[in-house]
C-alpha cells in the first residue's frame, strides 16, 4: 500500500476561481496556479520572481479533444509570462487560459535545476499524452551532478502528486492493464486492479473485455465497439465521438469498431456506453469474464470482504 501525503492548498483571495497555491508537507517546492484573467494579480506574486518552471494550459483552437500545454522554464517566470501573454504577432501565445508555476520555497532552485526539470516534464507530458505538448524541440538537458539528479527526481515526483489534485492531469502516470503482464516496468506494489470483466452484445456482434487499474476502467486493446452512436442524443454521445476522433477507435468494419490500445474511462458505464453506441448502466452490462457476476455485485463483494476482518474481531470480544 502507497503511503499518504497531506496537501496544503490556500485560495488567495478566498474564491475557488482566483489564484491558488498549493504545498506538500516536507517539500520545498511551491505551486502557484490561476487563470488568465487573473494574469495581473500572478505576475505581481512574489513567487513569479523566483527560479521555476511553468505550465501554460488551455483548449487546442484546431480542434482536438486534447488541451494544449507549454512547459517552460525561467529565473525570472513573471518576465518569461508577461513575453507569453503578449499577441502571436509579437510571439506570444494566444490559446493559454490558465497558468501554473512551480518553484522552491528555500531558494535553492538554479537555473540547472529548472532546465534539467523542463526536460524531464516535456518528456512526461508527451509519454503520457494526456495533452497536446506544444514545445517546438525535445531539449535534452543532463548536465547535473548526480546527488543534484536524485534531488530533482525526488522534486519531480511531488509535481506529478500535486498538479493533478490541482485539476492539471497532463503529468498523470496511467498504468494500462497490458503493463501488469510487464513487472519489470510496473511497480506492482502500487497497482491494485481488478479481474477482467466482459461487455457482450450478441445480435451486434461486439464483444469488449475491460479492467479496473488504480480506480481507472480500461477498454481493454483488440475490444469490439459500435460503429456509431445508434441512440437518442445523450452526453455519452459527445464521448463516443471524442474517442473516434481521438483515434482510439479503429475505421468501421462490418458494424463495428476496433479499440486501438487500452482506454481509460472514468466510470464502467462510461465505457459500456461507447462500446454499445448507446447509454448503458455499466454496473450492470460488464460481468467478471467466464462468469455471470456483475460489476456491482463483484464491488458487493469486495466491499464485505473489507467488513468481514471487523466482523471476526467483534465475534472475539
Amino acid at each position: 500500500m502507497s503511503q499518504g501525503r497531506s496537501i496544503r492548498l490556500f485560495l488567495v483571495d478566498g474564491t475557488p476561481s482566483g489564484l491558488l497555491t498549493a504545498e506538500i508537507i516536507n517539500w520545498s517546492g511551491h505551486v502557484l496556479t490561476g487563470p488568465r484573467s487573473k494574469f495581473a494579480e500572478l505576475v505581481q506574486r512574489p513567487e513569479c520572481g523566483r527560479t521555476g518552471v511553468y505550465f501554460l494550459m488551455g483548449p487546442d483552437p484546431d480542434g482536438s479533444p486534447l488541451d494544449r500545454v507549454y512547459i517552460g522554464e525561467s529565473d525570472d517566470v513573471a518576465r518569461r509570462l508577461k513575453e507569453h501573454n503578449q499577441g502571436e504577432h509579437l510571439g506570444g501565445k494566444d490559446f493559454w487560459e490558465r497558468a501554473c508555476l512551480v518553484t522552491s520555497k528555500d531558494l535553492n532552485l538554479t537555473k540547472a535545476h529548472v532546465k534539467y526539470l523542463e526536460t524531464r516534464l516535456i518528456r512526461i507530458a508527451k509519454e503520457a499524452g494526456h495533452s497536446i505538448v506544444i514545445n517546438t524541440a525535445d531539449r535534452i538537458y543532463d548536465n547535473l551532478p548526480e546527488s543534484d539528479q536524485a534531488d530533482m527526481a525526488f522534486f519531480l515526483e511531488q509535481i506529478r502528486t500535486v498538479l493533478p489534485t490541482l485539476g492539471l492531469g497532463f503529468l498523470r502516470e496511467v498504468t494500462k492493464p497490458s503493463q501488469l503482464q510487464e513487472t519489470s516496468s510496473v511497480s506492482m506494489k502500487m497497482v491494485t486492479h481488478s479481474p477482467v470483466f466482459e461487455l457482450t452484445s450478441k445480435n451486434r456482434s461486439i464483444t469488449a473485455y475491460g479492467q479496473e487499474v488504480n480506480g481507472e476502467f480500461f477498454v481493454l486493446k483488440n475490444s469490439y465497439a459500435s460503429e456509431e452512436w445508434t441512440s437518442s442524443p445523450h452526453s455519452y454521445q459527445t464521448l463516443f465521438e471524442r474517442v473516434v476522433k481521438e483515434g482510439a477507435l479503429s475505421a468501421p468494419e462490418n458494424g463495428t469498431r476496433r479499440f486501438i490500445d487500452d482506454y481509460a474511462f472514468n466510470s464502467p458505464s462510461a465505457a459500456a456506453a461507447v462500446v454499445l453506441g448507446r447509454n448503458a448502466n455499466g454496473r450492470t452490462s460488464w460481468t467478471v469474464k467466464d462468469s455471470t457476476l456483475t460489476y456491482a455485485q463483484w464491488q458487493d463483494e469486495q466491499v464485505a470482504a473489507m467488513d468481514q476482518p471487523e466482523a471476526d474481531l467483534a465475534l472475539t470480544e
